[in-house]
């Protein structure tokens, strides 16, 4: 079992940046590819980005390439979002997951946070 715990949301301005952390616990961390999933108002969750187990392979949804990085640290149990050059559209709640195969389809992954909501406002 592992327990998901996202931080970081908050109400930021469209051209900033926010910092999204979301800490695991339990079964070995190291071992899950981790990606970021926010849902928008009144839509599904949709993939942004995920990161291999070593951090050495990334994967980025078109939308957010060259605006969002995704880095984990496993010595502290952690996977990171910075979020720059924030719109509008980004507003969502933003969830971790954790699984065993890099995916951009949310049904792959195995562990869920509660969720961070992020809005951006124009």
């Amino acid at each position: 079992q592992v327990r998901l715990i996202e931080s970081g949301g908050e109400l930021g301005r469209a051209g900033g940046s926010l910092s999204l952390s979301c800490a695991g616990s339990g079964r070995t961390f190291s071992g899950y590819i981790m990606p970021w999933f926010p849902r928008p108002p009144g839509k599904e969750r949709e993939f942004v980005a995920a990161i291999s187990w070593r951090g050495g392979s990334t994967d980025y949804a078109d939308s957010v390439k060259g605006r969002f990085t995704i880095s984990r640290d496993n010595a502290k149990n952690t996977v990171y979002l910075q979020m720059n050059s924030l719109k509008p559209e980004d507003t969502a709640v933003y969830y971790c997951a954790a699984g065993g195969t890099m995916s951009r389809r949310y049904y792959s992954y195995d562990y869920w946070g509660q969720g961070t909501q992020v809005t951006v406002s124009s």
